[in-house]
């Protein structure tokens, strides 16, 4: 069954590397309550998604260390934490196909990405997400709803982020 969740997975990826956007065709619903997954770190940590509804909106990003496509949105989420980092939680799930911890550690060495990272090895946030593929970023507010779902190089996540993060704050 893994071995068919982890073929699909990859022929979703593969049939979406020339992809430059996505209709919400597939993935969880917009509208819909963010499932309260528990996954672990990268050091065998568990960390719980519910923990943060109430506290602070989501970003949530499906990827993998060889995704072109991630790779692509990579400036593009450094900028968007460098500028609501404070008032929203950046995730990024991976996806741990053809992946081990230690290489995905390397990657977040050479390449800072900006979030915190789960290694779904199981694959429990992948389907309570029904993450599509790679490069899937998922939006959920302060009260656990998703606003934002999208996949590939052209998505508009940055109007979304700034609708959930609330206003700036002020200058001292």
């Amino acid at each position: 069954m893994k071995a068919i969740r982890t073929l699909a997975l990859v022929l979703g990826i593969v049939g979406a590397t020339s992809a430059v956007g996505w209709a919400q065709d597939e993935g969880i619903s917009v509208g819909s309550v963010a499932p309260s997954v528990t996954v672990k770190d990268l050091d065998g940590h568990p960390i719980n998604f519910g923990d943060l509804v109430g506290k602070k909106p989501m970003f949530i990003e499906f990827w993998a260390t060889w995704c072109p496509i991630c790779e692509s949105l990579l400036p593009r989420v450094q900028a968007a934490h460098a500028r609501f980092g404070d008032r929203i939680a950046f995730i990024g799930v991976n996806v741990a196909v053809n992946q081990t911890p230690e290489r995905v550690k390397r990657y977040l060495t050479q390449h800072r990405a900006p979030f915190q990272v789960v290694y779904d090895a199981d694959g429990v946030s992948t389907r309570a997400y029904n993450a599509p593929q790679t490069s899937y970023i998922v939006i959920v507010d302060r009260a656990g709803k998703v606003i934002y779902t999208g996949v590939g190089v052209e998505q508009k996540f940055e109007e979304a982020l700034a609708r959930v993060a609330g206003p700036e704050p002020a200058e001292r």
